[in-house]
């Protein structure tokens, strides 16, 4: 089951003088990643290169910004597809200290960097959620409304008509006991919508 993780984490090595700041943090698509890069260049200026690579569903992404190609990006791509991870970005800002690591050396340096800060990562297991509508009389919306928040969903959209039409989100886990509390609670009354 794919995971993510819950917050930022750091590590920084010091390789023959080479300094390499890892941060692996949650990350939802690839133009978020790609604003991350470019703060991290402003904080950083003086930095030979940032490499990062990011798994987010269809989005994911490895690059080596300036390395010999294949020896940043994509080592640190495998670590969080090793450990399974989704929705995440990795990036290590290397200060070059002027002794060159080789391609196995900087292969190890940007692996062991994005690996030692996955070591301090609260991992939380994904959770795919559902949307769910229905139309309701108005005498069962806050009955409605507690079933919702006890069921830990997620209102997304009320709309108040001739009844009240109520969206929202909820681990997809959970939503056939919600549905089932629903459909014995609202006696007929609530009719389940499939479009807004």
């Amino acid at each position: 089951m794919p995971v993510t993780i819950s917050a930022p984490v750091h590590h920084e090595l010091i390789i023959k003088k080479s300094r390499f700041i890892a941060c692996v943090q949650p990350m939802p698509d690839r133009a978020s990643a790609q604003a991350v890069v470019q703060q991290l260049w402003a904080l950083h200026p003086g930095a030979a290169h940032v490499c990062w690579a990011l798994l987010a569903g269809g989005q994911s992404a490895a690059v080596d910004d300036g390395e010999p190609s294949g020896t940043a990006g994509r080592p640190m791509l495998e670590v969080l597809r090793h450990q399974d991870l989704e929705g995440v970005l990795a990036t290590v800002v290397r200060y070059f200290g002027g002794v060159k690591l080789g391609a196995g050396g900087l292969v190890r340096a940007y692996t062991d960097a994005v690996a030692q800060a996955l070591l301090h990562a609260e991992k939380v297991p994904l959770q795919r959620l559902l949307t769910q509508q229905c139309q309701l009389p108005y005498a069962l919306e806050g009955w409605l409304r507690r079933e919702l928040e006890q069921a830990g969903a997620t209102l997304t959209q009320v709309d108040h008509q001739a009844m009240v039409r109520m969206q929202w989100q909820l681990p997809e886990t959970a939503a056939p006991a919600l549905a089932e509390r629903i459909g014995e609670g609202g006696q007929g009354r609530i009719a389940w919508l499939e479009h807004w």
